[in-house]
């Protein structure tokens, strides 16, 4: 990840190896956030596997951190969902 910008608070990060799949997610964990004024993605180019991600925040906040939370809410989110399919599985296979 690499870090561009002329403030903190308004960055344009470089996510390598990374799609919509990423993207997208991110961007709506990110925009939760009240303190975020604006935060969205672009894929530079379909045969690149990489992704701009801006995000501009209101006042003094660095972009830094609601990109950090954002990428904590939804690793927190993914690891719910993983957790309640494997206890459903287990459920699952437990009733046959």
């Amino acid at each position: 990840i690499q870090a561009d910008g002329t403030d903190g608070n308004c960055v344009t990060f470089v996510l390598h190896d990374e799609d919509h799949t990423l993207g997208n997610s991110l961007r709506y964990m990110v925009m939760k956030n009240p303190d975020v004024e604006f935060c969205g993605y672009c894929i530079t180019h379909p045969s690149e596997s990489k992704i701009n991600f801006r995000i501009q925040t209101r006042g003094a906040l660095p972009a830094v951190e609601p990109f950090r939370k954002g990428l904590n809410d939804l690793m927190g989110v993914c690891q719910h969902v993983l957790n309640t399919f494997e206890r459903s599985m287990k459920e699952f296979r437990a009733r046959k």
